[in-house]
């Protein structure tokens, strides 16, 4: 399991991981709870621009379908096949084996997401 405390979040619910000019992507465990279980994951393809903000994919539960958005503007490299695969790993591991993206991205692509108490008290207001 990732150090949740070095991540960033967005107000969506997204969590941001950066490594050098690579930016990798999750939900949180906080939308993964409120999605129930989830059943089906659609990602964009490798290559494709994402804008901070935009749509970028949807996941699906037994009871409703939630948008993805992107939280960092740049370019899709890897996208995770066993989530797509197996969605329920953003069930069971949402900090863990169940990242849903790579983007490559600018410098200060990070700015004005949320670190972790931001984002705790965000999702308790």
């Amino acid at each position: 399991m990732t150090d949740l405390t070095t991540l960033k979040y967005s107000e969506e619910h997204e969590w941001v991981a950066l490594d050098g000019a690579t930016a990798t992507i999750g939900i949180t465990d906080f939308a993964a709870d409120a999605l129930g279980d989830i059943v089906f994951v659609e990602l964009p393809e490798v290559g494709a621009e994402l804008t901070r903000g935009d749509v970028f994919g949807e996941a699906e539960s037994t009871k409703s379908v939630s948008e993805l958005y992107a939280p960092v503007t740049g370019t899709v490299v890897e996208i995770n096949d066993a989530v797509v695969d197996d969605p329920a790993l953003l069930n069971s591991a949402p900090f863990g084996d169940a990242w849903l993206i790579k983007v490559e991205v600018a410098d200060g692509a990070l700015d004005g997401l949320l670190d972790r108490d931001a984002y705790v008290a965000h999702t308790e207001a």
